[in-house]
């Protein structure tokens, strides 16, 4: 309840609660996500507006091992009521499965330690097609100098690739102290490579983005496209004046 105070305290208007499963741990099950209204009774109201805080349940599995991707695979009823899906792959295998193939939200970046592996364009290139966003967290680059090294190093390889496009930064607090207001974290924006605008949007516009990507994951049943149908070879021959006919066939 402290830390959703001041989140909204410093200008947030929407948070998500995190539920991890890390797959290399122990085994473990994808329970139900606990209804906000469940540990929040009531809920704080946005400074400067009338609107209450929104809560949002968010899912992020830590995969080590392509089985663990079987699991985003399936049509899983728990999985289907978190409001945002993130996946958190430790290897360039699984980076590429996540960029390319997983029905998710959010594509975790290691900031903690050095990547193992280097960011390749075409992934990339096919998650931000998709709809697909990176998130960057922050916390660990307040708590400890390495990993601020590790921090600003990990991102910068990866604005080289993406540009600054489809960028979310985020907290991952557990505690009140660990938070930022929105200001404060777009500076942070810059030290990772983004321009002043690309960091203002990884902490709004992008946010909504990835929040809406996962409404249309939850509620989207298949979709409609076109396709021009080709013309048969009997209306090609019909089309063809004699004159053109007779010299093709002689």
């Amino acid at each position: 309840q402290t830390i959703l105070v001041v989140c909204f305290s410093v200008g947030y208007s929407a948070v998500a609660l995190n539920h991890v499963i890390d797959f290399k741990e122990k085994k473990q099950e994808i329970s139900k996500p606990v209804s906000p209204s469940e540990l929040f009774p009531s809920l704080p109201i946005v400074q400067g507006t009338s609107k209450r805080i929104k809560v949002l349940t968010r899912l992020t599995l830590v995969v080590s091992d392509p089985s663990h991707c079987n699991l985003l695979r399936s049509t899983s009823a728990n999985i289907r009521l978190y409001d945002i899906i993130a996946v958190f792959p430790k290897t360039e295998k699984l980076f590429h499965i996540a960029c390319t193939t997983l029905d998710v939200d959010l594509v975790c970046i290691n900031v903690t330690e050095k990547l193992p592996f280097y960011f390749r364009r075409p992934p990339v290139n096919m998650a931000i097609d998709r709809g697909i966003y990176f998130e960057l967290l922050y916390t660990p680059a307040i708590k400890d100098s390495t990993m601020r090294r590790y921090t600003i190093s990990n991102a910068i390889s990866l604005m080289q690739i993406c540009k600054g496009k489809n960028i979310v930064i985020s907290s991952a607090a557990e505690r009140a102290l660990e938070l930022r207001g929105p200001y404060d974290v777009a500076n942070l924006g810059l030290l990772f490579g983004l321009s002043e605008s690309e960091a203002k949007a990884a902490v709004s516009t992008n946010c909504r983005a990835a929040m809406l990507h996962g409404e249309t994951r939850k509620t989207a049943c298949g979709v409609v496209y076109t396709v021009k149908k080709p013309r048969k070879v009997e209306e090609e021959e019909t089309t063809v004046p004699a004159c053109k006919k007779a010299k093709t066939q002689a």
